[in-house]
């Protein structure tokens, strides 16, 4: 599958030697500052520092208030959990090993719940038609989307990392007296480090780590581009087929990590494990959204009526409309393509 944004496919049809710079046309904020680079040069360093900064604001502002806003959300969740499990015995034993474990963790349910909406398109398109777009960067969802698996990397880091070699060995080294008094929760009998892994907790934690880091690795250009050229037969793992196939792993990280959330051993109250809490109205609005692509992609056929490649490698695709098809602003089109065909 080949996903064009319509700007980008309206540019190629109509062959404008513009598209060969790979990107959209500059801003007014750009193309302003452009013509006044003789201007600035005449200024001092300082003038000139303010008025770039100026230009950056009016640019991205949009972009800086949302991420910013974004990172605050993180770190007054991962603040929460910290201080809340200060408070637990198990910290007397595990330290702050177990606080920055738990912290990260809530952040991580946070982000994979996130990381979601901003692939939603239908819903996107139709959020840009209401007044959100004059506050909100919605062209930039797939950028937005890649922040978001940096920060449940940054997560998976501060929560795995931290259970694996902290906080669970310090657990199977307590001694017998420290683990009844502050340790209970784990059970009777005091679990050994295996124990740890092995169980429902560990398994399926693992799992998602090894899932999520074979999507994320094939998903970087180099491997979505075939960039890197593997001998045969791995060189199925290149491409864009490998990207969109691995990246359909995710519906078992999401099932492994509503299990994992359930048999956490410090909480016993189904309504404090919020895992399921957090996934369930994305989850529901994504599943609606493949839902709709699916019914959508049996009632719009086109007709490929030209192909052609352009100087520095464009290749050019010419369809057909199809009937009763009303362009809105945002719309991206998805291209199915039979399996003989390849980019």
């Amino acid at each position: 599958m080949v996903v064009l944004q319509l700007w980008q496919l309206e540019t190629l049809l109509l062959q404008k030697d513009t598209y060969l710079n790979y990107s959209q046309a500059l801003s007014y904020t750009s193309q302003a500052l452009s013509e006044n680079q003789a201007g600035l040069r005449k200024r001092s360093p300082i003038q000139r520092m303010s008025t770039k900064l100026l230009h950056y604001l009016q640019e991205n502002w949009k972009r800086i208030w949302v991420i910013s806003l974004w990172i605050l959300i993180m770190a007054g969740l991962f603040l929460w959990k910290f201080f809340q499990y200060k408070q637990k015995g198990a910290f007397q034993v595990m330290g702050y090993c177990l606080l920055t474990a738990k912290g990260g963790a809530e952040t991580l349910k946070f982000n994979m719940a996130l990381i979601l909406l901003p692939v939603c398109s239908n819903i996107i398109t139709w959020l840009r038609s209401t007044k959100l777009p004059l506050f909100l960067p919605f062209e930039d969802n797939i950028n937005f989307h890649k922040t978001i698996a940096g920060g449940i990397v940054v997560g998976i880091i501060l929560h795995a990392g931290n259970h694996l070699a902290c906080d669970f060995p310090r657990l199977a080294n307590a001694s017998r007296s420290r683990y009844e008094k502050y340790l209970i929760d784990f059970g009777e009998n005091k679990p050994t480090y295996l124990d740890l892994v092995r169980g429902v907790e560990g398994v399926t934690g693992i799992l998602m780590v090894i899932l999520m880091m074979i999507a994320f690795i094939l998903a970087t250009s180099w491997f979505r581009r075939s960039g890197i050229k593997l001998p045969k037969p791995f060189d199925r793992i290149t491409g864009f087929k490998a990207f969109w196939y691995s990246h359909h792993l995710f519906v078992i990280v999401y099932i492994l990590l509503i299990v994992h959330g359930t048999y956490i051993y410090l909480v016993h109250k189904w309504y404090l494990k919020t895992t399921w809490m957090y996934l369930a109205v994305p989850v529901c609005l994504y599943a609606g959204e493949r839902i709709l692509r699916f019914f959508r992609s049996r009632y719009y056929v086109v007709q490929l009526l030209k192909v052609a490649i352009y100087p520095g490698n464009v290749l050019t695709l010419q369809m057909s409309k199809p009937p009763q098809f009303r362009h809105k602003s945002g719309a991206v089109h998805a291209s199915l393509m039979p399996c003989s065909f390849s980019i």
